[in-house]
């Protein structure tokens, strides 16, 4: 059945007003542009494709899935570590720890009681806070159900890559909304999929990494990834 609770919760935490502070992320966008690998809607759609298909589908839901069935903070912390340890680029690392702990400040400051909880774990040990264990906490905190979870986390990553094309003059507003009505196609047929719950998180995005790690060498730079 409907559920317009959620769905408006839905529409709350998916908004690109959320005060999350995505908007300082390109997750490669600009270093991708800045090397002469995207220059419009269609080289955009396609690094879209690769975060959903070779990342986040295969990584980011498996990390929230798993701390969507933790029990305590200790198991929540574990599968925070395990992100850090999965994810091989120095800045990709840095950015999904600053982004998450972003996030959970928000939701801190929000009262949910699992970010409160967490966030003292998070402020004793560097390695952890990383976007996709956030987004479980947060969400859970938010009353969603898990696919409802999964599926904000896919979206607001969709409407930060396009976000960030748009403020780096890559693509008009237009095209803007035909990236995200394809993304929303590729996102739904990924969510109809679900991953096994033994699933290793696993990513393979060479020219996004390289991108995001060769930020620190540009002297000038709109975002942090």
């Amino acid at each position: 059945m409907f559920d317009r609770g959620e769905a408006l919760a839905l529409l709350q935490l998916g908004d690109s007003a959320f005060p999350a502070g995505g908007f300082a992320f390109s997750w490669g966008i600009e270093g991708l542009a800045a090397d002469g690998l995207l220059a419009g809607h269609d080289d955009l759609d396609d690094v879209i494709a690769d975060h959903l298909a070779q990342r986040w589908a295969t990584m980011d839901r498996v990390l929230l899935r798993r701390v969507w069935r933790a029990g305590d903070i200790a198991a929540i912390s574990s599968v925070d570590r395990l992100t850090d340890a999965t994810t091989p680029s120095e800045e990709m690392r840095e950015g999904s720890r600053r982004a998450g702990r972003a996030l959970l400040g928000v939701w801190v400051k929000l009262g949910g009681a699992l970010s409160v909880s967490y966030r003292a774990r998070v402020s004793a040990d560097p390695r952890l806070g990383h976007l996709p264990v956030v987004q479980a906490i947060t969400g859970r905190d938010a009353g969603l159900g898990l696919a409802a979870a999964e599926l904000v986390s896919g979206w607001t990553l969709v409407t930060g890559l396009v976000s960030a094309a748009v403020r780096l003059g890559l693509i008009g507003h237009i095209d803007s909304q035909r990236s995200l009505a394809r993304a929303r196609a590729l996102l739904a047929d990924l969510l109809a999929e679900t991953p096994d719950d033994d699933t290793m998180p696993s990513s393979f995005t060479p020219f996004i990494d390289i991108a995001v790690s060769r930020g620190p060498l540009r002297h000038v730079r709109m975002f942090t990834t």
